[in-house]
């Protein structure tokens, strides 16, 4: 976190010095990836006077920054209930176009395209909206809940007691900052004060030059490219036709992406560096970007150029504005003593035009907060935290080495007579197609871990183990009501078991699914994981088990399945036909390639398939294996 400016905080007339509480999670940073933390912290119900996370900024980012939310990132929002102000407050984008050069000099239309490749999903398209309303989503929601953004608060220290690192009960890691106190009618000068915090654990989600990863001494690896591009957000008057669809633009004059925004705007990416104007807005001394030296006039002057013959005018104002070089790194490590955490753009950066950026950083924050959750309310041992970086940072470095050939690609010179060289479009079309399910996260996989177990993926061939659950249509048994497979994995904390049934209309199958059912609650023999629960209740705190026959819905009696596999009557579902054959439900066996024998499909808290089992007592065995690695029953 860069040190506040005159500007960014108000004048301080008197110090005082406070002891501070002890808190069990201390977030510094309230941006997308801080926020996703707290929020999702605060919905596992473990963010009570226990729970901090505190910003230097006054107030939430007004306008710019990140705006890019892509499927993967919707569903998350879903699972929560926060996709529909999403879809209000966004712009869809559903078409990209390509441009390149024209022999009369200019651009030309080339291609169109679906911006998203992927289609299994239910979100097959980006959503667009600035950062500050995707904050916004967060705090109105956060606010309902009683928790708020402690501002503004400036760190000054971190330490971590390396004796009590391994005292889950400990609070090993001391934090001080100073906390800033506006002017009231009764002090009418602002006052500022310290308090020393010290906390269980810490999250560093403050940024590119986060205050958290310098003062742990965590390095940066990778590189700072030679691109340098300017960002413009407008409503734009123009005659370019394809203003409000994403767009891909490759000229002699450097490249350009348009990306369409809410409330009329968009934004412009241009490349300033091919333009040669890009080198004179950078310090030589910090070799950092100086703004002082730009404006936004002047980077639509070099959009100007790239766009013709299309015109663009200069509008009353600019929404926003900034200039960046491209720098493509990566963290050396995510955490300390799985004590102090760093998430989002504290541990990776890369070039915004793949859309990546607040996609990754949300991701990142919520594969560390289920983890929390769970270890704060002692459901299970503290190794689990160290998946985070096991998962979070191979990612990471998935993404740095795409990055680099994408970046490459867009702000390579273009394919033309006097360039034989260059970036064909058929070569970008390739690459934008063929990582299609990177940038969308629907494709993002985990490796083998604690909490990755490849075991048994023949028994179900087209879910991959590691990789997020799809969507699929399936009917409520009880009410034959169309839902979704991806209604019942909602962000709840708790561990999901798919138990694909098979045909329980057939008798022997409806006798081995009784069978399964005594084995997993240690009915019949012994050894059963779930059986050390205390109670029933006690275990679907930690599992929701849903249900799923592929039995006719014209037979199916929900009430007759073994109570143990559903814990509300909404949660057996058929794998048929809806009432008016409309829907295209009826094929989620077949789609996910699990056969009539049946299976369990165990879904993590975030939505990643973490193992698959048999429909039997070997299937409850693996289950146990799996569970008694890191889950302690209670």
């Amino acid at each position: 976190m860069d040190p506040p400016t005159h500007r960014s905080l108000p004048r301080i007339h008197r110090i005082s010095a406070r002891p501070g509480p002890k808190e069990d999670v201390l977030i510094i940073g309230a941006g997308p990836a801080g926020l996703m933390c707290a929020f999702a912290l605060a919905r596992a119900g473990v963010f009570t006077e226990g729970v901090r996370i505190v910003d230097q900024r006054p107030n939430k980012v007004a306008a710019g920054q990140a705006d890019g939310i892509q499927p993967r990132t919707a569903e998350i929002f879903k699972s929560y209930g926060l996709s529909d102000r999403l879809l209000k407050e966004g712009t869809q984008l559903h078409v990209a176009a390509f441009y390149n050069p024209s022999k009369s000099g200019g651009i030309e239309l080339t291609d169109r395209v679906p911006d998203v490749t992927a289609t299994d999903t239910n979100f097959p398209f980006e959503v667009t909206l600035h950062q500050g309303a995707i904050e916004a989503i967060f705090l109105d929601n956060m606010r309902d809940m009683g928790v708020e953004v402690s501002r503004p608060v400036v760190p000054t220290s971190i330490e971590v007691d390396e004796d009590l690192v391994e005292d889950s009960d400990a609070y090993p890691v001391r934090v001080e900052y100073s906390v800033v106190l506006e002017r009231t009618d009764s002090e009418p000068e602002d006052e500022e004060h310290n308090e020393i915090v010290h906390a269980k654990y810490v999250l560093g989600a403050d940024g590119a030059h986060s205050w958290v990863r310098k003062h742990m001494r965590i390095a940066m690896e990778g590189e700072q490219t030679e691109y340098i591009w300017g960002v413009l957000d407008l409503v734009p008057s123009t005659n370019f036709p394809d203003v409000r669809n994403k767009c891909a633009i490759h000229s002699n004059n450097g490249s350009c992406m348009i990306i369409p925004r809410e409330d009329d705007k968009i934004r412009l990416y241009i490349q300033l560096d091919e333009s040669g104007l890009g080198k004179d807005f950078i310090d030589d001394a910090s070799g950092r970007v100086d703004k002082s030296r730009a404006g936004p006039e002047m980077i639509l002057d070099v959009a100007r150029k790239t766009l013709y013959p299309f015109s663009i005018e200069t509008p009353q104002s600019f929404d926003w504005w900034t200039i960046y070089i491209i720098g493509q790194r990566v963290a050396e490590r995510y955490s300390v003593h799985d004590r102090v955490f760093i998430a989002g753009d504290a541990c990776h950066t890369h070039s915004p035009k793949a859309g990546q950026g607040m996609n990754a950083s949300m991701q990142d924050s919520y594969n560390l907060a289920w983890k929390l959750a769970h270890v704060l309310k002692g459901t299970v041992d503290r190794t689990l935290l160290k998946t985070y970086e096991l998962e979070r940072r191979k990612y990471a470095q998935d993404l740095i080495n795409f990055d680099k050939k994408f970046a490459k690609l867009f702000s390579g010179k273009p394919h033309s007579e006097l360039n034989s060289n260059g970036v064909s479009h058929a070569e970008f079309l390739q690459a934008f197609q063929t990582f299609g399910g990177f940038t969308s996260g629907l494709g993002v996989r985990y490796d083998e871990s604690l909490i990755i177990n490849p075991k048994h993926q023949h028994l179900a061939q087209k879910v991959l183990i590691g990789q997020r659950l799809p969507p699929r249509p399936l009917l409520r048994a009880a009410d034959c009501r169309p839902t979704n497979l991806h209604d019942l994995l909602v962000s709840d904390n708790r561990f999901k078991l798919l138990v694909f049934t098979g045909d329980t209309h057939e008798p022997s199958q409806f006798t081995k699914v009784h069978e399964f059912a005594q084995e997993l609650m240690h009915m019949a023999s012994p050894g059963s994981f779930f059986a050390g629960f205390s109670s029933l209740e006690a275990m679907r705190a930690v599992f929701d088990i849903v249900s799923i026959s592929s039995e006719k819905k014209e037979t199916i009696v929900y009430n007759a399945l073994p109570r143990i596999l559903w814990s509300h009557w909404s949660k057996v579902l058929v794998d048929d036909i809806d009432m008016k054959g409309i829907t295209d439900s009826g094929k989620v066996y077949e789609s996910l390639g699990i056969d009539t024998t049946g299976a369990v499909i165990a879904v993590r808290p975030d939505g990643y398939v973490a193992a698959i089992a048999p429909l039997d007592a070997t299937g409850v065995a693996h289950l146990t294996d799996y569970f008694a690695n890191f889950i302690k029953p209670c």
